[in-house]
């Protein structure tokens, strides 16, 4: 089993950030955070880099669930996100599996839960 899964659009890499958000809306979840790799190694390492963002998705009533069961389950919340422009000019999607990452935690309680979040964000992903 990966730690991702993974599917590639020929869509611009804008118009796949705005569809993976309303793909998530309709799941439940939300985007926590937006980390824009190509402009900070920009910023910081003065290198250029290829269109790179990690998005930090989230579905409260999830997260409320798990960190109810595990208190230290938030070093691996949110669920990350990656899109990035390839060079034949694709853009790669990439998730976080659940169920891969939850099998680390050591926590059968966990296992409903991330088979639940697995499931929706493989829908999200197919829906692209």
């Amino acid at each position: 089993m990966s730690y991702y899964n993974k599917r590639e659009l020929s869509i611009g890499f804008d118009e796949a950030i705005a569809k993976i958000g309303e793909e998530l809306k309709k799941e439940g979840f939300g985007i926590l955070t937006e980390i824009d790799v190509k402009e900070t190694f920009k910023k910081k390492l003065d290198v250029d880099f290829r269109r790179y963002k990690i998005l930090g998705a989230c579905n409260p009533p999830f997260a409320y669930k798990v960190l109810q069961l595990e208190e230290n389950i938030g070093v691996l919340l949110p669920c990350n996100v990656v899109v990035q422009e390839k060079e034949d000019g694709k853009v790669s999607v990439s998730f976080v599996n659940p169920m891969e990452s939850m099998q680390n935690v050591n926590n059968p309680l966990l296992a409903d839960t991330a088979s639940e979040v697995t499931e929706k964000l493989n829908k999200v992903l197919g829906n692209l």
